[in-house]
């Protein structure tokens, strides 16, 4: 359905080039149009469940994938504070096993370039999208005064989203009073492929080994009440990340002190888009559906829209048809993640007579049904899109 149809997207992140092969595998014309004058991400980790890495096999990029990212073997819940282990979840095993895997952003990013490139598209960087005109051959308009037009625009330009706004208006999102601070430190011995969270009365850290255990991604985030943008590219003084765990273990606290300059995000709530397309239109990822990353499937949610948005449009001779299908595949799953990862954020920040009773009854379910934990997540993890529609 799609042969010589030229498509845009709008992003060059993992949703916009995961869709950009997707629909150059399929036989559309496509090109990426960014606004950053190179495709560069910031150093971080993110993590691939096996919900996401499925897609990256199904576009022909699992070998690939294998290579550069690091196998996740268990998740560790931990006292911050108190130390010691509360409880311990397995990853994967039968059919997903060895399909949690930690990636360094950037690796991704590059691999996912170059699936693209590799499939025919075109990436345009430092071009800026000043305006859409929906239609039956919709427009583009950049801010250097260019129209593009196309048989579809995808809007892949996450959370402050031209395409969203063009389909829903401008809409405020609610501040979480959390904080996010971000950094990747180099590791004096290889790290184990183990995600660890340290928990503590409002506030936790995250760390996990990247490219095979040679770097340490930690996120730190913290509940208060000042303001802080909702940006990825802000830093701030170590000094203030080091006083916010001040009194988490030694361990934690000799990582916080080899970082010099974190990045710090503020982190929103937004609702999930209620228009997801237009006529000639669509949006994915962060665009659709901002989430925190307390369940970590920001970067497994673009690639299964990718995915979808892909298979509608080539199922169905109907643009418009294939646009809404999608949007009803995707929509309530989004909600629901979305929902998960924000309870998530409560669980992990308890105090008092609900953290002490919340941690002995995470120990006694990891010691008596270890998979137990993990099993609650079934309908997130042995979701498979490639095998739906």
């Amino acid at each position: 359905m799609l042969i010589g149809e030229p498509i845009v997207v709008i992003g060059a992140g993992v949703a916009g080039l995961a869709l950009a092969r997707a629909l150059a595998l399929r036989g559309a014309q496509v090109t990426v149009l960014e606004q950053a004058e190179a495709i560069r991400e910031v150093g971080a980790g993110l993590q691939v469940s096996p919900n996401g890495l499925r897609v990256l096999n199904a576009l022909g990029l699992g070998e690939s994938a294998a290579r550069l990212g690091t196998e996740g073997r268990s998740v560790e819940l931990v006292d911050g504070t108190g130390g010691g282990t509360v409880a311990r979840l397995p990853l994967g095993s039968g059919p997903t096993a060895g399909m949690f895997r930690f990636f360094h952003r950037a690796d991704l990013i590059e691999l996912l370039a170059a699936g693209a490139r590799e499939a025919g598209v075109e990436i345009r960087l430092g071009v800026r999208v000043a305006e859409l005109r929906p239609g039956d051959r919709p427009t583009a308009i950049t801010t250097s005064g260019e129209t593009i037009g196309a048989f579809m625009i995808a809007g892949a330009d996450g959370i402050h989203s031209v395409v969203r706004e063009a389909l829903n208006g401008r809409t405020a999102p609610f501040f979480t009073h959390q904080v996010a601070w971000r950094a990747v430190i180099p590791s004096e011995a290889p790290v184990p492929p183990v995600a660890r969270v340290f928990m503590g009365p409002g506030r936790h850290v995250v760390t996990y080994p990247l490219r095979g255990g040679r770097l340490r991604n930690i996120v730190a985030v913290e509940e208060r009440r000042r303001w802080a943008e909702e940006s990825w590219s802000l830093t701030d003084d170590a000094l203030a990340l080091r006083v916010a765990f001040e009194d988490f273990v030694p361990e934690v606290r000799g990582w916080l002190d080899r970082i010099e300059a974190p990045n710090l995000w503020g982190l929103f709530r937004h609702e999930v888009a209620s228009r997801w397309w237009g006529p000639g239109l669509a949006i994915l990822g962060d665009a659709a559906h901002p989430m925190l990353p307390f369940l970590a499937q920001g970067a497994n949610m673009a690639l299964e829209d990718a995915w979808v948005l892909a298979d509608c449009l080539s199922a169905d001779p109907d643009r418009d048809a294939a646009l809404a299908s999608y949007q009803a595949r995707r929509q309530s799953r989004a909600r629901q993640v979305v929902d998960a990862a924000n309870a998530n954020a409560r669980n992990y920040h308890l105090s008092g007579i609900r953290r002490e009773v919340g941690h002995l009854g995470l120990r006694i379910l990891s010691r008596l049904a270890p998979n137990a934990l993990l099993g609650r997540f079934d309908w997130l993890y042995g979701h498979d899109v490639t095998a739906a529609g």
